[in-house]
């Protein structure tokens, strides 16, 4: 799977009374339009995880997209 950050991506994700709430500038925003439409061309079971230490900004709580 090929995945590409646009350059100059911020992404935060922070959870709010329950919700998860993602906070993206327009090159985020396109980062995780482009990881999503890789993901969907995956089979079954396969998932893209971010984190402080993989694409998110510092302070975000995890975020795990997976294909069912």
């Amino acid at each position: 799977m090929i995945l590409n950050w646009v350059e100059g991506f911020e992404i935060n994700v922070r959870i709010e009374n329950g919700a998860a709430v993602i906070s993206a500038n327009r090159e985020g925003l396109l980062s995780l339009a482009n990881r999503l439409k890789s993901l969907a061309e995956e089979p079954p079971g396969t998932h893209i995880h971010l984190d402080t230490y993989n694409g998110l900004e510092d302070g975000s709580s995890e975020l795990i997209f997976e294909t069912v």
